[in-house]
């Protein structure tokens, strides 16, 4: 063995002991709107199904087409949340799982019928107990893909509003895990050339990571997800700032990841980031396709990669691969 391959190896061995996935290839044949949660040493991956809700539990992410998915929920026949279930996100708050999910009416599956709601589940073990459902998230505006974040002692609610003929990203905080408080407050609209591709204009799947010096982002996924040019982009924060003043967010003029037509990675997006088990790294994983002109179907399937940060705080996502 040569000393290349040998590095390479301890490399790689290096990785696996601290808990993180190795290389980076689709995770699943197919995973779009990827999220991961973590809690208690184990994983909890899901992604849209459309008909139902899934759990994947694993304790290696490089392992995770190993784990057996969990129906945990679907939805009823009728009703305001019974077609279209869209963009699943598990999050543990106040000693219990909750699962935001976008989803509408089977009679009028339409976007002028899509809301946020959401699932309550006290087992330890997301995979079992019962979720009981807790309703509409009720927003000023129509529109998909919410996620919760808390800083600074507050948490909030940022989720994508259809707003006229584009898609914004609104925020606000919450009181409890299902109730909005206080103002809701548009912080980012379609201004960019690159936000404005496939023939909308639209800024979706918004999620949070906070810097190492307490530094705020929201990455977003920007144009139609049918579009090669579906990217992400990024607003920041200070770590003081008042979130709920649009002011305060500062939109990155270029996308922060985007295709990659050499490796042959086309239209990543619709992201969620997490940690090693050992958390010393940090991970995001979105959805991506295989190549180029593939749309906006199940052949989106999951990726991860390792990120690092900058001297200045900012998150560096390098290229996908």
């Amino acid at each position: 063995m040569n000393i290349r391959a040998a590095l390479l190896l301890l490399f790689l061995g290096g990785v696996a002991r601290a808990g993180a996935p190795a290389a980076r290839q689709p995770l699943l044949p197919s995973g779009p709107d990827p999220w991961v949660a973590q809690r208690d040493g184990f994983y909890y991956y899901t992604n849209t199904q459309g008909d139902r809700i899934s759990l994947w539990k694993t304790a290696d992410m490089r392992r995770l087409a190993e784990a057996k998915p969990v129906v945990v929920w679907r939805p009823q026949a009728t009703g305001d949340h019974s077609a279209s279930i869209w963009a699943p996100e598990l999050h543990f708050l106040d000693g219990k799982w909750y699962l935001y999910y976008t989803a509408a009416d089977q009679a009028h599956n339409d976007d002028a019928h899509r809301h946020v709601f959401v699932l309550e589940n006290a087992s330890p073990d997301p995979t079992r107990g019962q979720w009981i459902d807790k309703g509409m998230l009720k927003t000023h505006f129509t529109g998909i893909d919410g996620t919760v974040f808390e800083h600074g002692g507050r948490r909030y609610f940022v989720y994508s509003a259809y707003v006229d003929d584009h898609s914004d990203l609104v925020i606000a905080p919450m009181s409890n895990p299902w109730t909005l408080a206080g103002p809701q407050v548009d912080i980012a609209h379609p201004t960019f050339a690159w936000e404005m591709q496939g023939g909308r204009k639209i800024l979706e799947a918004p999620e949070f990571l906070e810097g190492p010096d307490g530094k705020v982002f929201l990455t977003y996924s920007a144009s139609a997800c049918w579009s090669d040019d579906y990217a992400l982009g990024l607003l920041t924060a200070d770590a003081d700032a008042d979130l709920l003043k649009p002011e305060s967010w500062a939109k990155s003029p270029t996308p922060v990841f985007a295709s990659s037509p050499r490796h042959g990675i086309y239209a990543p997006g619709h992201n969620g980031f997490f940690k090693s088990l050992d958390g010393r790294q940090d991970w995001i994983i979105y959805h991506a396709n295989g190549g180029a002109g593939w749309k906006c179907t199940a052949r989106r399937a999951p990726y991860i990669r390792q990120f690092h940060w900058s001297a200045q705080g900012t998150p560096i996502f390098g290229e996908p691969d």
